[in-house]
């Protein structure tokens, strides 16, 4: 079920020119693996294109958190003129106003931006872990809460509006589809164009109290007996990731 909602993204996304894949699960640096959410981004990027899709692998980049400027005692200081970032290398656009990236110069968040903005449409992929979307993601999308900030409460035009956005998931055993549903309606409160093509999630189980070990180890097999063969390289160590 979930390679045919596959290969219905690929038949939405094949006729744009300029697409982002943003892959938010991570490993440790020591294990010689991909994650399965980030394989089928590279195998999605092996079939529309290298030269359509630019893929940023977000979880290598230093993101700070968000400073919570939204919720600030003076108002709603968050997306402001003042909090633009000056550096023009990085801001090409110069639309970057993020108090994060303004404050801390280290701070990566330019690299997603810049691809973001003139791309026709993005795509997050990432895991599921305790029934929501991972750390990486969750503090992407708050930092970029000044994108929908500008056009909400500061009145501004909505820069993203003609951009769309989707969320591909996989998880183990909980709650993938409701995750992947509310962070539709939270992108969709952020002024992306939400199609429904560009969202859904894998998950290996509807049984919630399956934790055995057994069950994580034919996790990644039947994964790959899902989309085929052509991910077997790209997550060759899986299993042995979960060997006891």
């Amino acid at each position: 079920m979930s390679k045919a909602k596959y290969d219905k993204t690929l038949k939405h996304l094949k006729d744009k020119k300029k697409i982002l894949f943003l892959l938010t699960s991570n490993r440790w640096e020591g294990h010689d693996e991909t994650p399965k959410s980030s394989a089928l981004a590279y195998q999605m990027q092996e079939e529309l294109g290298k030269s359509v899709v630019t893929i940023i692998d977000v979880s290598k980049l230093k993101i700070y958190d968000c400073e919570g400027n939204v919720s600030g005692r003076n108002g709603n200081g968050c997306g402001l003129k003042e909090a633009k970032l000056k550096d023009k290398d990085k801001n090409k656009t110069g639309e970057l106003r993020c108090w994060a990236s303004y404050n801390k110069p280290d701070d990566e968040l330019w690299r997603v931006v810049n691809e973001l903005l003139t791309s026709e449409a993005v795509v997050f992929f990432g895991s599921i872990r305790w029934g929501k979307m991972n750390a990486v993601y969750a503090r992407l999308v708050e930092r970029l809460t000044w994108l929908e900030n500008r056009h909400t409460t500061l009145g501004e035009k909505n820069i993203i509006k003609d951009i769309e956005v989707g969320v591909i998931s996989v998880g183990h055993n909980w709650n993938g589809e409701e995750s992947i549903k509310l962070e539709r309606k939270v992108l969709d409160f952020f002024g992306f164009k939400t199609p429904s093509h560009l969202f859904w999630s894998y998950q290996w189980t509807e049984n919630s109290l399956d934790e055995s070990k057994s069950g994580y180890k034919q996790d990644p097999k039947d994964f790959e007996d899902e989309f085929g063969k052509i991910l077997k390289e790209s997550i060759i160590k899986f299993k042995d990731f979960f060997r006891v």
